[in-house]
C-alpha cells in the first residue's frame, strides 16, 4: 500500500483537501519504548511556546504542524528556523505536517501526532502548557507498581492536574511558574493560581482538586466523579484505546470526546497527585469560540448517543458489560436524555436495547447497521 493511499484511509473522515507529511523533521534521538512521548498541535502562532515545551521536557515529542496554503513559504521558512536554532529541537521531537486550508481540525492533529508517536506510551497535551515536573520519571520508575501494569494493559489513563494563573499577566512568562507542589498549593492559598478554566467547572472538576491539596506524598488516586464534558491532560498506551473522533471542528468538545468515548471502552482515570501543568497565558479568539461551541455542543450531543449504542454493543459481545469495563458505560448513558430509563435485555440468542420500555433494536439489527 502506498502511503498516500494509507493517510487517505486513515484520516478519510476529515475534511478534505487534507494532505499528511509525516516526519517532515525527525528526531535524531532513539527512543526507549517505554517512555512517554507528548503528542501536541502547533499553529504558527505557538512557536515561542512550542519550543519552550521542549526545551523544558527533554523528552520524545510528536507534534502535528498545521500549514495553509496561503502561508506556506513563511510558515516552513519560520519552523526550519526554529528546528535549526533549537538543539533540543532536533534531539528530541517529530514534526509532522497537516496541510488544509481548514483551522483547527484539532482531533485529526491530534490523531496525526498520535499515529506516529515511536513510544508505547503518549501524553495528549495541548502545546501552551509548561510541563513543571518530573511525571515522566516517575511514571517509567513505576511501571512494574499497580498502576504501571494498568496503565500497559491500556485500561488506564493518567491525570496531570491543571492550573492558571488567576491574573492572566502573571503567567506569561514560564521562568515564574512553580517547579514543586509546595510552591503550587502556596500560590493557591494566596489565590493566584487555581484550576484550569475555573469558569468552566465541568472540564476539570473531575479531577477532584480538594483531594489533590491534600494528598499525600506519592498518592493516585481514581477519578470517581466523572463527568462528560471532563477533559484533563492524560497519559495513556498509544495502541489499544480508541483514537479521537474527527467530526469534531473548531472549539468546544473536540477533546472531551476522545476522553467520553475512551472512558466508555472500560478506561478509568488517575490523577498523579504528586504533579501538575500550568497554562502559559495568551488571548483566545473570543467570537470563534463562541460559534464553533455552539456547533459542536449538537454535534456532541448525538455523538454520545452514537457512542452509547456501539460500547453497549462492544461490551456484550465481548462478554464485559457486566463487568468493571462495562460499568463506565452503563452509568454514562444512564444519564442522556432519551436513554434515562432505558433497559438492557439480554439471554443467550440475542441482546436487546429497549428504549422507554419499546424495543428499538435487536443485536441482529446492530450487525446490519455497523
Amino acid at each position: 500500500m502506498s502511503e498516500d493511499l494509507f493517510l487517505s484511509k486513515a484520516f478519510s473522515q476529515s475534511m478534505h483537501p487534507l494532505k499528511v507529511i509525516p516526519y517532515y523533521y525527525r528526531a535524531s534521538r532513539v527512543f526507549e519504548q517505554n517512555d512517554i512521548t507528548i503528542t501536541t498541535l502547533v499553529t504558527f502562532n505557538r512557536f515561542k511556546v512550542f519550543s519552550e515545551l521542549v526545551t523544558h521536557y527533554q523528552g520524545p515529542i510528536s507534534a502535528t504542524v498545521h500549514v495553509k496554503p496561503s502561508a506556506t513559504h513563511a510558515l516552513l521558512d519560520a519552523l526550519h528556523d526554529l528546528y535549526a536554532s533549537t538543539p533540543t529541537m532536533s534531539t528530541y521531537v517529530d514534526i509532522h505536517l497537516v496541510l488544509t486550508p481548514f483551522d483547527r481540525q484539532l482531533n485529526t492533529w491530534r490523531n496525526v501526532a498520535r499515529l506516529f508517536a515511536r513510544t508505547e506510551f503518549v501524553m495528549m497535551l495541548d502545546v501552551d502548557f509548561a510541563i513543571c515536573t518530573n511525571f515522566r520519571s516517575a511514571i517509567k520508575a513505576s511501571l512494574d507498581a499497580k498502576i504501571g501494569r494498568i496503565l500497559k494493559e491500556g485500561h488506564a489513563a493518567l491525570v496531570v492536574p491543571a492550573f492558571e494563573y488567576v491574573k492572566q499577566q502573571d503567567g506569561l512568562d514560564q521562568k515564574y511558574f512553580p517547579r514543586d507542589k509546595q510552591t503550587l498549593l502556596s500560590l493557591v492559598k494566596a489565590k493566584k493560581i487555581d484550576m484550569f478554566h475555573r469558569t468552566w467547572v465541568p472540564g476539570h472538576n473531575s479531577t477532584d482538586y480538594p483531594r489533590f491539596y491534600s494528598a499525600a506524598p506519592g498518592e493516585v488516586y481514581k477519578v470517581t466523579q466523572y463527568h462528560p464534558a471532563y477533559e484533563p491532560y492524560v497519559i495513556f498506551r498509544k495502541e489499544g484505546p480508541p483514537w479521537c473522533d474527527e467530526r469534531f471542528v473548531g472549539y468546544g468538545g473536540n477533546k472531551a470526546a476522545c476522553l467520553y468515548e475512551m472512558y466508555l471502552s472500560g478506561m478509568s482515570f488517575y490523577v498523579l497527585a504528586d504533579h501538575f501543568l500550568v497554562h502559559q497565558s495568551h488571548p483566545y479568539e473570543e467570537e470563534a469560540r463562541k460559534l464553533e461551541r455552539k456547533s459542536n455542543r449538537k454535534i456532541y450531543q448525538d455523538f454520545k448517543e452514537e457512542v452509547c449504542l456501539r460500547y453497549l454493543k462492544r461490551h456484550y459481545d465481548s462478554g464485559t458489560l457486566n463487568t468493571s469495563y462495562g460499568y463506565n458505560v452503563q452509568e454514562e448513558c444512564k444519564k442522556i436524555r432519551g436513554v434515562l430509563h432505558s433497559i438492557v435485555k439480554m439471554d443467550s440468542h440475542r441482546f436487546l436495547l429497549v428504549f422507554d420500555d419499546h424495543l428499538v433494536c435487536t443485536h441482529e439489527h446492530l450487525i446490519a447497521t455497523q
